[in-house]
């Protein structure tokens, strides 16, 4: 008997050629288990905005038609024009909790306010989040690129508030509260703490603003001593766009006031990769509208429309964001890989990316390579 195992032993640890393993499947192994109503379809506003807005929210619906994601969208027509944004708009976003907009265009000059800004302030959006990283395949002059600006949406610059005080001298007020500056840092910290970010980043002009811009950095600081186990720095916003455009990798998550963020989001996006590539959102403690993260004049491309090659990569990815906020996880899993797929392929591109694809063509290649 002893012989035997000995002979069994012997033959099992013996090196073969012909042995292999049979490889395990790296695809959901494990199952979603959803709540009892988790899968009841939620309404999303949807507001497909101008120029290259109804080719990029259209994509968007027909990915998640194609995913069977459960939601369904209420539309709207908004356009930049308008000299307010209708109040059945308004009031179905406010009834959905969540929306899903183009980019709507904002006339330069002319006493006309952004319908964008109005939004923000209407809904007390007063976080912008934008997530600015490489994206595998697609090649950038900077590596390990992954930047979170959170910007605070509400006042700075942006308050909107400017007279003539005589002819040919205009006054513009830039408003920083003390209130606003400690909910967007408390905001920033605390989607650190929650997303495993390591250090949060303070963008200022105390130097020279000492007033407006060192109580925005006062609050910043009185913050961050909650948060020990997050490193907090400070940057002045000029060495903050040098620093950027030499190593980004240095930054993690970034908050900022208003126009500081603007700057400092698009400077971000195009060094990881282009504004088509960058997804975002703005959030406030009711209400949630994603959008392209950056734009920097997507919009106003008219041949662009007319060719009918926007990127739709950047909203495609603030859905997969919204979808996750509506805590959708596994439909945010889904289309987020067939997308970075999609792109690592290389084949269908958008000619911001190198390419010469169609919106529909990118669209696709993206529904193609849904798991």
């Amino acid at each position: 008997m002893a012989r035997r195992s000995f002979s069994l032993l012997k033959a099992l640890t013996k090196p073969t050629t012909s042995f292999s393993l049979t490889p395990i499947p790296t695809s959901r192994s494990v199952t979603y288990m959803p709540r009892p109503g988790d899968g009841t379809p939620r309404a999303v506003t949807l507001i497909p905005g101008d120029g290259i807005g109804p080719l990029v929210t259209n994509a968007v619906e027909q990915v998640m038609q194609a995913m069977h994601a459960p939601v369904y969208f209420e539309k709207y027509e908004v356009h930049g024009d308008m000299n307010r944004i209708p109040e059945e708009v308004i009031e179905s976003i406010k009834k959905n909790k969540v929306c899903l907009k183009g980019g709507l265009r904002t006339p330069v000059g002319g006493g006309v306010s952004s319908l964008n800004v109005s939004l923000r302030k209407e809904l007390d959006l007063y976080a912008s989040l934008v997530n600015c990283f490489n994206l595998p395949g697609l090649p950038t002059r900077h590596e390990n690129v992954d930047i979170v600006v959170i910007r605070e949406n509400t006042e700075g610059e942006y308050a909107g508030l400017e007279h003539e005080v005589v002819p040919g001298v205009v006054e513009s007020l830039k408003v920083i509260t003390k209130f606003c500056s400690e909910r967007i840092a408390k905001y920033a910290f605390e989607y650190a703490y929650l997303n495993n970010r390591k250090t949060v980043t303070a963008v200022h002009k105390a130097n020279i603003m000492k007033l407006a811009d060192g109580l925005f950095l006062e609050s910043c600081r009185e913050v961050a001593k909650k948060y020990p186990s997050i490193k907090y720095t400070e940057i002045i916003v000029d060495n903050c766009c040098m620093q950027l455009v030499s190593k980004p990798e240095q930054f993690d998550v970034m908050v900022t006031p208003n126009l500081y963020g603007n700057l400092v989001a698009n400077t971000a996006a195009g060094i990881a990769g282009g504004t088509g590539v960058m997804p975002g959102g703005n959030v406030g403690a009711d209400y949630a509208v994603f959008e392209q993260g950056a734009s920097a004049g997507n919009v106003g491309k008219e041949k662009m429309v007319e060719l009918k090659k926007a990127n739709p990569v950047a909203l495609l990815l603030s859905s997969a964001m919204m979808l996750r906020h509506l805590q959708f996880p596994s439909f945010a899993d889904r289309l987020e890989t067939a997308v970075k797929h999609v792109i690592s392929e290389g084949k269908c591109r958008t000619k911001d990316l190198g390419g010469d694809s169609t919106t529909q063509e990118v669209v696709d290649a993206v529904i193609a390579n849904l798991d």
